[in-house]
């Protein structure tokens, strides 16, 4: 029957349609989804950071309205000081005081002034007047180094590519004019502002302000600067450090997480794919159950889940063996019996033979069905919910059943005792197999109890350290257990019957019915001798 058991499951197997294929990707880190989704977590942050380092929107439209806002302030300083200087009483230029002007001006680097005359010749230009003379010793030549590098060619690339520092892209902070327009509107007397770039491509604020004696225009006054884009750029360079940094680190904690996440659960669902394909019959995954975190629960848990699998299938084979086992005595008793009988001449013999026979098929036609009900326990105890028992209610419900029983006076009492001082104890299970529990071990203990004798089902309160413990305990007066077998009674078709017992009455699967239900929800039942005679057997079922 083992075999029978081994060679249908593998011809199950056989016949059940093959799931989607269950390969395993390569080892690499970007064939795991979860290794995927951690490098994109990390790293969408670490891109809002660098694309917002490199755009500066708010910071480039502030610099350019700043810069304007300075560079017009000092034009009028400087326009107010050199119209002063302009010639009475037919107003004109001075270009000698304006040159001289221009050289004692204190401008600030990158930053340009230029006198022209209202027709557009120029008179002077700080470039070439200005005193200001650095002495300092010149650098080694050298290449700009990779960080330089990488910094200038990343802001580069975010101009073109947003369009912000582009050289040839307008700024909404202010208009885009050439140097004639922005000179016309000046010679007219009005003040003008605009952006151009230069022939380096580099962007320049530029400032006209006419130079006025009275009402008359006798100068336009330029003033340039071309110090933005170098700021900017300086600032990009300054952060590529950081942001390599943080690449860097994104990257290494990506990696880390990918071997203390996604090989992990690589790793379990390749040993399972093991274990389904028969080439392990163990989840040896100790690195992993030995974790403190998520991935060891969940290991330990899948460990736990498929020994009790692998237990399962093991008893199913056993059971099997010893149904087999079972089903050849009174089948053996029956054919010698027919075999005998047919030989035998004296009616008498030929009656108790014929009685025998009808033994045996009765103890037969016992073993099938409770073997059926035993084979259906474990269907049914996946099949029905669970629910919350008054445990005390539940078992005086199942315990009044036995009342009509008790009439005769020869018959076998059954007496309920609540020894839970009023406590309602709730445990979570299934009533169809905790009632067979019950009355598995009542029918068990009335079978050898004396008549007229009384069995006692007890319910008690008690405490398994922080657990609370709703204990059912069941007495009778009869013979007892053999010290030796206290254990033993528990196993499939275990019977040990006193004399004068019908034969084939019990299957010996009552006990080891008991011993599964009770252990499927999570308790434990035992078997011992009380000191003034009989048995008792003690149920402790989890309260919630």
């Amino acid at each position: 029957m083992a075999d029978g058991g081994r060679q249908g499951r593998k011809a199950m197997a056989e016949t059940t349609p093959p799931r989607r294929k269950n390969q395993r990707r390569g080892p690499s880190l970007l064939g795991s989804r979860i290794a995927r989704l951690i490098f994109a977590s990390n790293l969408a942050g670490l891109a809002i950071l660098i694309v917002g380092a490199m755009v500066l929107n708010e910071m480039r439209a502030g610099f350019v309205v700043s810069k304007k806002q300075d560079l017009i302030a000092q034009a009028q300083v400087f326009s107010g000081l050199l119209s002063d200087d302009a010639t009475t009483p037919e107003p004109a230029l001075n270009p000698e005081a304006a040159r001289l002007a221009i050289a004692r001006l204190n401008l600030p680097e990158r930053v340009r002034a230029r006198i022209y005359t209202p027709t557009g010749e120029m008179v002077a230009d700080s470039y070439f007047l200005s005193d200001m003379v650095d002495v300092a010793a010149l650098p080694p030549l050298r290449e700009p180094g990779w960080i330089a590098r990488t910094g200038r060619d990343l802001s580069e690339w975010a101009g073109e590519v947003f369009g912000v520092f582009s050289p040839r892209r307008s700024s909404e902070a202010l208009r885009t004019q050439t140097f004639e327009e922005e000179f016309r509107v000046a010679a007219l007397g009005e003040q003008a502002a605009s952006q151009r770039f230069s022939d380096r491509g580099l962007r320049v604020i530029s400032v006209s302000m006419p130079i006025q004696r009275v009402s008359a225009v006798v100068g336009v006054l330029v003033v340039e600067g071309s110090d933005i884009d170098e700021i900017i750029r300086a600032e990009r360079v300054a952060l590529v450090p950081f942001v390599g940094v943080a690449v860097l680190m994104a990257f290494v904690t990506s990696i880390l997480l990918t071997i203390g996440i996604a090989r992990p659960m690589r790793r379990l669902a390749i040993a399972a794919d093991r274990i389904r394909a028969g080439s392990s019959a163990r989840m040896d995954i100790p690195q992993l159950t030995r974790r403190t975190d998520e991935i060891g629960d969940l290991a330990t848990s899948l460990q736990g889940m498929t020994e009790a699998l692998i237990e399962r299938i093991e008893a199913n084979e056993q059971f099997a063996a010893d149904v087999a086992h079972e089903l050849k005595n009174p089948l053996t008793s029956i054919r010698s019996a027919v075999e005998t009988l047919e030989r035998v001449q004296d009616p008498d013999a030929a009656a108790r033979l014929r009685a025998v026979i009808a033994s045996d098929v009765k103890r037969l036609d016992r073993l099938i069905t409770d073997i059926s009900n035993a084979s259906r326990l474990e269907a049914e105890m996946t099949r029905l919910p669970s629910e919350t028992i008054d445990i005390a209610r539940f078992v005086r419900d199942v315990v009044h059943t036995y009342e009509g029983l008790s009439d005769n006076a020869q018959a076998v009492h059954v007496a309920f005792t609540d020894a839970t001082l009023g406590a309602r104890l709730l445990v979570r299970g299934r009533e169809g197999p905790l009632g067979q529990v019950l009355r598995n071990l009542v029918d068990n203990a009335r079978s050898f109890s004396r008549p007229g004798s009384k069995v006692e089902v007890r319910l008690e309160q008690t405490n398994d350290g922080p657990r609370t413990i709703a204990r059912i305990l069941v007495e009778d007066a009869g013979p007892g257990i053999p010290a030796d077998k206290v254990e033993t009674i528990f196993n499939r078709f275990y019977t040990d019957r006193p004399k004068g017992t019908a034969f084939g009455n019990n299957s010996g699967l009552g006990l080891s019915i008991v011993k599964q239900i009770v252990a499927t929800h999570r308790g434990q039942v035992w078997a011992e001798n009380r000191p003034e005679g009989g048995a008792r057997f003690t149920v402790d079922l989890p309260a919630i």
